[in-house]
């Protein structure tokens, strides 16, 4: 390796060298960071940056402290070519993500200490100027494929998201406005902002550019933040629904148990997570997107929500080719309500009602493989519940008569099923158990719960069932009402989805009788309970004669299958604790 000094030199001198030979030069000699100040002094000549600043872009790269070099390439040389160059090294990150990047859902990320996120951010620094470098008349068709480089490489931490909002403010034309201070504020490298203008280079291919152009170019921006904004909701818990309900019902919050509002508040990472979606959103409205009108709704569900945004960007003959990510429109929406209800700002009504906007957006965003759907995009799961809490809580329900609650009661129940977070999960079925009780056909709220029962698969469902049943056998009695559940009708029509024959357990061996007991545990403690509360506070609503069938053909094989599962060896402590649970409130009822 040669010495510093010996670099220095080689880097001043053989500027004079034919460029061939000046860049084999700098191959040898560019290696660390003390040999920069030198060459960022040799690349103020414009003609030689204009000449070799797109070979250098790779090379510098990869030495700590080039930013200032590479901006003065990004300033001087040629910009259509460093512009390739640039979306060439964007590429190569995307690739270097294999290796770095942390596979963990509850913690997305990447390995500490690692240069990619760097090396990102320096570029987009670069593309910045570049693109407001390059005068051509179609310069739409340099900024789509930028972007798409662009997101490939992007990872959703909050300091690549802060660069990605520089690059969008500079491009869209706009200086990012200076961020409080506070915690929460993210600053990161901004060369387009904080550097100066003065210096840049003439295109030397300008070009006039085509009036159309100003709409396409803020078409694909609109389109890229978007897709942006899913991304970053996708990879964050943002909770909005959780926070919602705890806004819209605090005398249901545990008093001295801290709630996920005021974690969000008090969290320096929970607040990043606030701010970063607050800043995209800011950066949308900027861009034109700050009204929810009736046709931007339906845009959302009427169309395609599986598709890419991204594939139109490198073809298109006009901004209507162009589209927003269906996922990040919904966030988009989710957070309007959510900052309007939570923080108070200043955020457009939603023009539209639960039924039939809401529905018809959940049904098609969960599609036909909805256990994959949520998986794959829990924050979109979580934007639409919280939209449709927002919708309920502003009585925004029916636009039409022709409402399908079943179906959308449906949806909702798997989101409570399927959503990684308990948090999200307990909200879904919280807002379930409302939209229920709040609809007013009695015999519409019972069809709901019937076929829960008969032909839900999911045990945690069906208990979340009889709690909703018990409700309404109550409100009935209390209110002094004359509906489906204020006779014995209701039980006689749902017993046997209630209190199944459960005489095949006596000829099951034990290893069957731990499985039945796993799958099928939260509801038989459930319909226990039920029981208990029917029996005891309720028996005007026993038909004639349930008791002994249902003592013979549901409570006493379920005691004695419990009572084998107590002296399996092995079996958990909660497990024995709960099957203990189960017999003593199955004896209480008297009908063994």
């Amino acid at each position: 390796m040669p010495e510093v000094s010996e670099s220095i030199k080689a880097i001043q001198e053989a500027a004079k060298e034919d460029r061939f030979t000046y860049l084999t030069v700098l191959q040898y000699h560019v290696t660390s960071p003390e040999v920069l100040p030198a060459l960022n002094d040799v690349l103020q000549d414009a003609d030689l940056t204009q000449e070799i600043g797109w070979d250098l872009v790779q090379m510098l790269l990869n030495i700590e402290g080039s930013e200032t070099c590479l901006e003065t390439v990004a300033r001087l040389g040629n910009p259509r070519e460093v512009v390739i160059k640039i979306m060439e090294a964007l590429e190569g990150l995307t690739v270097a993500w294999n290796n770095e990047v942390i596979v963990d859902v509850d913690d997305p990320g990447v390995i500490p200490d690692s240069k990619i996120p760097g090396k990102f951010i320096t570029l987009l620094g670069m593309l910045a100027i570049l693109h407001q470098r390059i005068k051509t008349k179609y310069p739409s068709r340099f900024l789509g494929p930028s972007l798409v480089k662009v997101f490939e490489a992007y990872q959703p931490t909050p300091e690549m998201t802060a660069s990605v909002i520089n690059l969008v403010y500079s491009l869209s034309g706009r200086k990012r406005p200076p961020l409080p201070t506070r915690k929460s504020s993210i600053n990161v490298l901004n060369p387009d902002q904080d550097g100066d203008a003065s210096k840049n280079a003439p295109d030397p291919e300008a070009e006039q550019e085509d009036p159309k152009e100003e709409a396409m170019q803020q078409k694909l921006l609109q389109a890229f933040v978007t897709c942006i904004l899913q991304r970053y909701v996708n990879a964050h818990d943002m909770l909005w629904s959780p926070r919602l309900l705890e806004v819209y019902n605090p005398e249901k919050n545990v008093p001295g148990k801290k709630t996920t509002t005021e974690a969000f508040r008090e969290n320096e990472e929970l607040q990043k997570r606030d701010a970063v979606v607050g800043q995209l959103v800011a950066l949308l409205r900027d861009l034109g997107l700050s009204k929810c009108r009736a046709e931007f709704v339906k845009g959302i569900f009427e169309g395609p929500v599986h598709n890419d945004p991204l594939a139109a960007f490198d073809d298109f003959s006009s901004a209507d080719d162009i589209h927003l990510s269906p996922g990040g429109a919904v966030c988009l929406i989710a957070y309007w309500i959510f900052s309007k209800d939570v923080f108070g700002s200043d955020s457009p009504r939603p023009e539209m009602h639960i039924f039939p906007d809401h529905a018809s957006m959940l049904g098609r965003f969960l599609g036909r493989e909805v256990q994959s759907e949520i998986l794959s995009s829990p924050g979109i799961a979580d934007a639409l519940l919280a939209i449709g809490l927002g919708l309920e809580h502003r009585n925004l329900i029916k636009a039409e008569e022709d409402a399908n609650l079943m179906a959308y009661h449906h949806n909702l129940t798997l989101i409570s099923v399927f959503h990684p977070d308990i948090q999200v999960r307990d909200a879904a079925t919280r807002f379930a158990g409302s939209l229920l009780h709040s609809e007013p056909d009695d015999h519409t709220r019972l069809e709901i719960l019937e076929d829960l029962l008969e032909n839900c698969m999911f045990a945690s469902l069906k208990a979340c069932a009889i709690t909703w049943l018990k409700e309404e056998l109550i409100a009935a009695r209390q209110r002094n009402l004359n509906n489906q559940f204020s006779s014995p009708e209701v039980i006689e029509r749902l017993q046997y989805f209630l209190f199944p024959d459960m005489l095949s357990l006596n000829e099951s061996n034990t290893e069957a009788l731990v499985e039945f007991w796993a799958q099928n545990h939260l509801f038989l403690l459930q319909v226990a309970n039920f029981a208990y509360f029917l029996f005891t506070g309720f028996k005007e609503l026993v038909p004639a004669g349930m008791g002994a069938a249902v003592g013979q053909r549901f409570v006493e094989p379920l005691i004695a299958a419990a009572e084998k599962l107590q002296k399996v060896e092995g079996s958990e402590g909660e497990d024995r604790m709960q099957l203990s649970i189960l017999t003593d409130r199955l004896r209480s009822l008297g009908l063994q």
